[in-house]
């Protein structure tokens, strides 16, 4: 999408941090590639990017993860993208992630989006409407209950921002920065001035606080839609009902003495006999699920096994499988088992990748 002055606007997508509010589901995986209704958190940011014709992305990963990310991502000719990899030795914040980056979107416009956030109805208006206008930057902002978790703005009365502050533990409003920031080349100015904040890392608050206090425009759009930053189980499970609730049923494998109420989406290759399913909710390919009810709010994914359970409103990754128990608001990750004895009430669980409770 061509910006004014014939530049382009470029994306950078951070795919790095530790996700450590996500542990034990981080311990071996990035926060960015746990999956949503089955697809990887960052593939629905990537998708909105392309949509709002920006194909030319710099994905920044960590050390640890990035073999993972590039493996998931490629070279983004699956999204109709263009990625070139950027590493980010270590997480010192959302500033310097975006300054390692810089190289490759050279003097062009570009939108950074935060890999782990979800935003419902995509990114073309706000491009468009940077575009109209050319600010130095433009944020995106929602209202939020716990405000001192996020980067929060302050705005005066003709709704103009005039301050930026990151967790503060005195909010002065309830408005905070969704993770989707669009900047002009001038960006670049502010990121040479940055010093290291209180917490070791250099904001992008700051950064946006510069551009401000220099006399630089500094435009605000609040969001229309849901945003969820998917950083703690809660938000991941929420993240998992929203992106259901506009599920298209569609059944790729036969069904055997099952009862289907709500939309319900089975892979291919699954054998599914003698359960209920409650939908929303996915199914991958190559899954087992026998005599097991299947509620709303749950997607589980490819080659799992789901036998004489009860699921709701839970995440089962791929290769996982459960056996006797009733889960609810659970994750199990990767290759990922509960077998064996059971309690008698549902329970809510976090499990790792390779984790196992009982024995198979």
């Amino acid at each position: 999408m061509a910006a004014a002055g014939d530049r382009l606007v470029k994306g950078v997508v951070l795919a790095g941090g530790r996700g450590t509010r996500l542990r034990p589901i981080t311990f071996a995986m990035a926060k960015q590639l746990v999956p949503i209704a089955n697809r990887p958190i960052i593939a629905y940011g990537i998708e909105d990017l392309v949509t709002a014709g920006i194909g030319d992305l710099a994905v920044v990963v960590s050390p640890e993860t990035g073999p993972d990310v590039r493996r998931v991502l490629g070279t983004g000719s699956g999204f109709g993208a263009r990625i070139t990899y950027v590493e980010q030795e270590a997480p010192l914040g959302l500033a310097h992630a975006l300054s390692v980056a810089l190289p490759i979107v050279g003097d062009d416009d570009v939108l950074m989006y935060l890999g782990d956030n979800l935003l419902k109805g995509g990114v073309t208006d706000v491009v468009a409407d940077f575009e109209t206008h050319r600010p130095d930057a433009q944020i995106l902002l929602q209202k939020v209950a716990d405000p001192s978790a996020f980067g929060v703005a302050e705005l005066d009365a003709s709704g103009r921002v005039v301050k930026l502050e990151e967790k503060p533990a005195r909010p002065a409003s309830d408005l905070v920065l969704v993770g989707v920031y669009l900047f002009s080349a001038g960006i670049e100015d502010a990121l040479d001035e940055l010093e290291p904040s209180a917490r070791g890392e250099y904001e992008i608050t700051d950064a946006i606080q510069w551009l401000i206090d220099h006399g630089r425009s500094v435009r605000s759009t609040k969001v229309s839609g849901w945003w969820k930053d998917t950083g703690t189980k809660e938000d991941l499970l929420h993240a998992n009902e929203l992106v259901l609730s506009d599920l298209v049923p569609t059944i790729g494998s036969e069904l055997h003495g099952c009862a289907v109420s709500g939309p319900v989406a089975i892979g291919r290759r699954c054998t599914v006999v003698d359960s209920e399913l409650v939908g929303p909710l996915v199914v991958g390919d190559d899954t087992t699920i026998v005599g097991s009810t299947l509620r709303a709010g749950t997607a589980v994914g490819d080659r799992c096994r789901v036998e004489s359970a009860s699921i709701e409103r839970s995440i089962l990754m791929d290769g996982s499988a459960v056996s006797g128990w009733s889960l609810r608001d659970s994750i199990v990750g990767v290759d990922a088992f509960v077998v064996g004895p059971a309690p008698d009430e549902p329970i809510s669980l976090s499990l790792g990748e390779r984790s196992e409770i009982g024995r198979r």
